[in-house]
């Protein structure tokens, strides 16, 4: 090359260059130094016996192509990788076949800009360091769109895998909003997303997020249950779910064999907003406006959305002032109450001690005579069967769901948003652990 420099004089033969090079069956011709920060490796397969791949027949070398590849970067360098092929003819006169050039997927796909090991790298690198692909496209030398494309088709055929919907034993279900624009320009703001949450041998919980798919809806969650097929369902013994009427829908459709189970974090925030509720409530009643600066109820109001078994001495002691500061705060003091004995049924140890707690709470709430809390009661008792079913499956809930939808937010930041929804599901798969069986 023109104004290069070789950086391995004994590149042809030295064994060093071949391992760091780290291709099997490939050798290296040397290493040049291109300027602009950049490395030029030349690389031939180790000669060997070929056959044609039409009639079988030995065939020999006649002639190179060099092939212009973009490998990993190396030593925070962009790699430019020139695989100098062997074009072979078949010496059988009544082959078919010709001419042909040598192929080798290992090293790189027939057509493809990046080599298999610089794909690999980049959906490493989105996958376990969050990277942007703007951010490995400068470390690639390459523009977005040209990165990007490798990426997709490598993700494509990831998702295309049925096995990574083997062994579901557990599934949660989200809703998750992707845009904030204009429906007419990008389709539904929500989107529907299925997570499995199986516990492993060590009876952990490794979520990884199944599919995203347009809408929130039970139609959109039942049509994706029946599209898994039904040796999918079948499997499925557990479906977590937040109190949703209709995603509760399709799982009774189409998982009638599940076990359902509403999420404990959504019972006890709603046991806290019945307490917020409360506390307005009677703030208005009592001095006739929203909560003010100096006001009792207003003073404690993060302090009512604390464990009781996390407050320190000085803070049950302001609790303790503004419960008597007037009569009607016994109101706000019950509700409080109520939403710390809703939290204590998913803190108590022995399973069977909370299930009958639960079920007395169940059995109380709706005659209480504080409306707020008796709606709360009410709504309880119309998801108890779910809220039960918690204690009889070791605790099951939907926190994995709501951990892949972190993953998905924090990525959705990285990338400064999505306009292509077929992209933004394929970076979500890869980030949440969906292309991985």
């Amino acid at each position: 090359m023109a104004d290069s420099t070789s950086l391995c004089p004994a590149a042809g033969s030295c064994s060093s260059c071949q391992a760091w090079l780290g291709l099997p069956g490939m050798r290296v011709l040397d290493v040049d130094d291109e300027g602009q920060g950049r490395l030029v490796v030349r690389v031939e397969s180790i000669p060997d016996l070929v056959g044609c791949p039409v009639c079988g027949v030995v065939v020999h070398a006649h002639d190179r192509d060099e092939v212009n590849l973009v490998d990993a970067p190396s030593f925070g360098r962009p790699v430019a990788l020139v695989w100098v092929k062997r074009r072979y003819v078949c010496p059988e006169p009544a082959c078919a076949g010709g001419t042909f050039v040598e192929q080798d997927e290992q090293v790189a796909a027939p057509r493809a800009l990046l080599t298999t090991r610089a794909v690999a790298w980049a959906v490493q690198q989105i996958r376990r360091e969050h990277a942007s692909i703007a951010g490995l496209a400068r470390q690639l030398g390459l523009a977005w769109k040209t990165v990007w494309r490798a990426v997709r088709v490598r993700l494509e055929q990831l998702a295309a895998d049925p096995a990574r919907f083997d062994g579901v034993a557990m599934l949660g279900v989200d809703e998750h909003v992707w845009h904030h624009v204009d429906q007419r320009k990008r389709g539904p703001k929500m989107l529907t997303g299925m997570v499995d949450l199986t516990r492993d041998e060590h009876g952990r919980v490794r979520a990884r997020l199944l599919d995203l798919v347009p809408g929130r809806s039970g139609t959109v969650y039942g049509d994706w249950l029946t599209s898994r097929g039904e040796a999918f369902r079948s499997g499925v013994q557990v479906a977590t779910l937040d109190p949703f009427r209709g995603y509760k829908n399709a799982v009774d459709e189409h998982l009638a064999d599940a076990v359902t189970v509403v999420d404990a974090f959504h019972v006890v925030k709603l046991a806290t907003s019945c307490v917020d509720d409360v506390r307005r409530r009677v703030q208005q009643d009592t001095l006739g406006h929203r909560g003010r600066k100096g006001d009792p109820l207003y003073g404690i109001r993060t302090i009512l959305r604390a464990g009781a078994e996390n407050l320190t001495d000085r803070q049950n002691a302001r609790l303790d002032r503004a419960f008597a500061a007037h009569d009607a705060h016994v109101e706000v003091q019950i509700a409080w109450q109520v939403a710390q004995d809703v939290r204590a049924l998913f803190h108590t140890p022995d399973p069977a001690k909370a299930r009958a707690a639960a079920q007395r709470l169940l059995k109380i709430l709706p005659t209480c005579p504080i409306p707020e809390v008796k709606r709360l009661g009410q709504t309880l008792n119309q998801w108890a069967e779910p809220l039960l079913a918690y204690f009889d499956t070791g605790g099951a809930s939907n926190g994995g769901t709501e951990a892949v939808n972190g993953l998905i937010e924090l990525h959705r930041r990285i990338a400064r948003g999505f306009r292509n929804r077929d992209n933004y599901r394929l970076r979500c798969l890869l980030v949440a652990g969906g292309l991985t069986p």
